[in-house]
């Protein structure tokens, strides 16, 4: 098992017993946006996930909550006025729509920032609980003067600058196990050394114009179980050395899967639980806080991408259960 490579002193943490029996996950689904028939975006997978961590007892109704809406404040802190704008007003270009992939709509503008929020949300709630999760997000390829990739704004982005902001967390690392790249995640921190971007990722996939991460693993198309944990472990390690960080943020893409139409990995579900298990564990075992997101999933049996995400929460809430321990910064 990897080690935290900070040392935290009794004093480094908050002076409050541990609070959390199980995980708070914060929800969009309900926020609905239309798309045209034959939509390659799998809507349907969030309401799916949400009822099935209800109907298996992982989650109860108490433990889903409707986060609100992101604010142009909050957004402004990562997207350029203009950009916000044209996305408020419906004035995006035929290009920008092109690029984003998804048609305009005042209900797409609503659920973006309903996704924003509920990674601010638990963002919020790891740094007290250790571990919470947004059931959406990973919106990893918005920059901040456009969007792509099915990312409208980026919430990982927006939910870092907010906790610096707020003086609740300054030194982040941003996890990305998503199959494609987060490169918008990696230009807008390009320059602040106090988040660390780590993306393990696809090399022969969407975007192919790569940023630079901190940190980039790029693995070549098939990889599968063994090869994709040996890298992640390897750069898991680096990247906590590296970051020495309060607050990590998690997207556990399931697009990696060997069935998933965009993904081109090899990766089986058992070897997803197993990456899973290992970002999750190390994190829990060094008292690092993690704010989990969904990210990326497109099986061509939309099952089977709802059954991977079903299983990282399903971790989640077991790591959250176990060996409690104080979180977060002694600022919160």
């Amino acid at each position: 098992m990897l080690q935290c490579p900070r040392n935290r002193t009794q004093n480094d943490l908050p002076r409050r017993p541990p609070t959390q029996t199980t995980l708070k996950a914060y929800y969009s689904d309900i926020f609905q946006f239309p798309l045209p028939p034959g939509h390659r975006f799998p809507m349907q997978k969030y309401a799916g996930l949400r009822q099935r961590l209800l109907s298996s007892g992982v989650l109860t109704v108490k433990d889903l909550l409707v986060p609100p809406p992101a604010s142009d404040v909050d957004l402004l802190r990562v997207h350029t006025p203009a950009y916000l704008e044209r996305v408020k007003a419906g004035t995006l270009s035929d290009r920008e729509i092109r690029r984003l992939g998804f048609p305009w709509s005042a209900e797409l503008v609503e659920r973006s920032r309903r996704s924003v929020g509920g990674t601010i949300a638990a963002c919020r709630a790891s740094l007290t609980d250790g571990l919470a999760a947004n059931l959406a997000g990973g919106t990893h390829h918005a920059f901040p003067d456009h969007g792509e990739g099915f990312s409208v704004f980026n919430d990982v982005a927006v939910a870092a600058r907010v906790m610096q902001d707020e003086g609740r967390a300054e030194r982040m690392l941003i996890v990305d196990c998503d199959v494609h790249q987060g490169n918008g995640s990696a230009a807008i921190f390009r320059a602040d050394p106090k988040v660390f971007t780590f993306s393990i990722h696809g090399t022969r996939n969407f975007p192919f114009h790569k940023e630079q991460s901190d940190l980039d693993v790029p693995l070549e198309d098939g990889t599968a179980d063994e090869a994709f944990l040996e890298a992640l472990e390897h750069g898991l390690r680096r990247a906590l050395e590296a970051a020495e960080p309060e607050l990590v943020i998690f997207l556990a893409g399931a697009d990696p899967y060997k069935g998933d139409t965009f993904g081109r990995l090899g990766m089986s579900k058992a070897g997803l639980a197993r990456r899973d298990h290992m970002v999750l564990g190390t994190c829990r075992a060094a008292h690092l806080p993690v704010a989990l997101t969904m990210s990326g999933g497109y099986a061509r049996d939309i099952s089977d991408t709802i059954d991977i995400h079903f299983e990282t929460v399903r971790i989640a809430v077991q790591l959250s259960r176990s060996n409690h321990h104080d979180f977060g910064s002694s600022r919160t």
